[in-house]
Formats: structure tokens, sequence, C-alpha cells
């Protein structure tokens, strides 16, 4: 049984880009598109049983016509191969109101046949050519969803995100004890994990986000575990294998050292559970390249601009999104040429900054006293 897990496709993610002159729309938006063709192709060339996308397909809940066509092309292309796909709401996809739809849930009213949206937390039966699948669907949870006003009056943000943990990790219990152990099952969740690490190496317990303790989904009962909604790509644990696959684009700079891709895996429904796994792979698309060039400019330098430029010709920039951070001394930064330094980066894709960061020289006071001896 051949799994294929993607998250964080974030279609509509538009910044770093430009109006294409053919399609009219942002080159980054062109960007986001051909990744996610990486995963469909890979889907349909390997006949894949199950792809599962673990939240924030859109950037935004209130996707435009255009991003919501070009995303249910995608499915489309898929689910006529007669793959299942499984759509979990991450918080990009999910409204603030619990009564609205979620930017997933169109696809529900359609009935469009092979296409499962996971927007509750229950768990869910899906037949596959190689047999059925158990998934506990565990989407992006809204703090109201669990605990109301008034069961948080006199509660710290702390003491509020304590509660909301409990209360979702005593239904993920529930969830996997009432799995059917002869059926293999994996837990798709859109969450922040305590040991789970951002792009630029913090920890995720900073923040105000609610979090879960990586014990409250391992099991043994669980086959695989597929994450979505940190953008790096990590396995935070091997038995059950607890992946996030991470972002298909880089979004910003914070991910400029990444490897975007997704993930597949093959699952043995004849073995025990939790000896089902069988095989995993990360695949690597061709996201967009960030590149930063740092220049550090001396007050004995005469040429600082041919000393940037000098810099920028050591990196390969070629199509991708680029900033320059110019450290240079205060008596210098007129004689940076700005254009020029432009024009060295016009093999870039975009230039998304030329940053100077000025230093404040340090003066001798020749009007202060000598000190006595």
């Amino acid at each position: 049984m051949l799994i294929v897990h993607t998250a964080d496709v974030h279609i509509g993610v538009e910044n770093y880009g430009f109006p294409d002159p053919l399609t009219r729309t942002s080159t980054r938006l062109n960007d986001f598109l051909s990744s996610f063709d990486e995963v469909v192709n890979y889907s349909i060339d390997n006949n894949a049983d199950l792809v599962l996308m673990c939240g924030d397909a859109y950037k935004s809940r209130n996707p435009s016509q255009t991003h919501q066509r070009e995303f249910a092309k995608r499915i489309a292309e898929i689910t006529k191969h007669n793959i299942p796909v499984f759509l979990l709401a991450g918080n990009h996809d999910s409204p603030n109101i619990r009564v609205q739809a979620t930017a997933l849930d169109i696809f529900n009213t359609l009935d469009a046949p092979y296409v499962n949206i996971g927007a509750e937390l229950k768990t869910h039966l899906i037949e596959t050519k190689s047999g059925p699948i158990q998934i506990i669907a565990l989407p992006w949870i809204r703090k109201g969803d669990f605990i109301t006003s008034q069961d948080t009056k006199g509660l710290s943000n702390t003491q509020i995100n304590k509660e909301i943990q409990k209360t979702i990790t005593d239904i993920i219990k529930s969830e996997i004890e009432n799995l059917n152990p002869e059926i293999p099952a994996i837990l798709a969740g859109h969450i922040s994990i305590d040991s789970a690490k951002t792009s630029s190496e913090k920890s995720m317990m900073l923040g105000k986000d609610y979090i879960l303790l990586k014990s409250s989904i391992t099991s043994n009962k669980l086959d695989y575990v597929a994450l979505g909604h940190i953008h790096k790509h990590q396995i935070l644990n091997d038995n059950p294998k607890i992946v996030y696959p991470g972002s298909l684009e880089r979004v910003d700079f914070g991910e400029e050292k990444d490897v975007k891709g997704f993930c597949s895996i093959v699952l043995d429904p004849n073995q025990e559970s939790g000896n089902r796994e069988q095989e995993f792979n990360f695949i690597p698309v061709a996201a967009r390249r960030f590149i930063t060039i740092r220049s550090k400019i001396k007050n004995s330098d005469t040429s600082p601009t041919e000393t940037v430029i000098s810099q920028i010709k050591n990196h390969d920039i070629s199509d991708c999104i680029v900033q320059v951070i110019i450290e240079i001394p205060a008596s210098k930064i007129n004689d940076l040429n700005e254009n020029k330094i432009r024009e060295s980066l016009k093999e870039a894709h975009f230039i998304a900054a030329i940053n100077k960061n000025i230093i404040e020289e340090t003066r001798i006071r020749l009007d202060k006293p000598l000190s006595e001896t």
C-alpha cells in the first residue's frame, strides 16, 4: 500500500513574485503549482493507493476563484486515476467561526468521488486499491471548539493551552483505542508537536498556540503519523514514524536552507499492527531557491560597489529569489552604487531586498583632556 504524504501547499502565496506575461498570474503561484504538480505526477506514475494532504492547501481561508480552480484541477487529476485523496483542514483553510465552511468543504458539497475531508477530530475508514485504511483526522483545532469563554475565565494563556492539550489528547487516546488492529491505521494531524523545530531551529515550545506532546500521538496501534503545519521536513519518531514533510515551496528567507519535498510510505496490510511500514522515502521537489548574499565593506575599501558585485559573482543566482545584506561604514555609503548592484543581479528571478546596515564609526575626541598621572 503506497501512501503519498504532503502538507502546506499554500496556494496563493505570492510574495517575491511578479505578474507572468503569459498567464497574467503571479510567478510565485506558478512556483507553488509546479511543485504541487510533482506530487500529483509522482502519485499517478507510481499508482499510489492514497494521497494525504495534511492541511493548508491554501494561503487564505478565502481563496480566490483562480486558486480554487487550480487546486481542484489537480485533485481531479489524481482521483481520475482512482486514487483517494484525504484533505485535512489546516489553520489557513479553516474559518474563525465554527459554523462557517472551510475552504475544502466544497468537495463534500459536490460529492466529489475519491475525495475525503478531515474537518473534525474523528476516524475515517477509506477504501483503497490495496484494501481499507483507517485515518484519525486531527485538523487544526480552534480554541473555541473545545473550551468556552466561561471555562477560561481567570486563566492565563498557558493554562488555557494546557486545558486544550489535555482535552485533545484524551480524544486522540479514545480514537486510537477504538482502532481495528486488523486494518492499517494512520493519524493525520495539522498541529504543533512539542519536539518539532521551525526553519530557524527554534523549539515549538515558543509562541502562544497550544501544542501537543509527542507522546500523545505515539502508539504501536498506529502505522504512520502524517503531520502538517511546520514547514521544515523532520522525522520526530521512528516507530511509528512521526513525520512533517515540510512545505513544498519556500515561503520566506527563514526557509532558505530547507530541502523541500514530500514523503512516500509503503505499508504491508498483511503484517501486524505496528510492523506494517516497509519503506519510507523523502522525495525532493524543484522548489524555487532563496539566496542571501552578505558583504562587509571596510573603511579602507576604495571600491565598495565592486566589492559587493564580487561577492554576488561567487553565487549562482540564476532564477532564484535573492536578498543582499551589506554592512558598510557611514563614511562609505555615498560610494555605493545601488543601480550597478541591481544590474549585477539581473539573472535572479526576483530581488527581494538590498539592505544596507550602516556601521556608525567611533571618532576620537581631540578636545578630550589627558588623564592625570
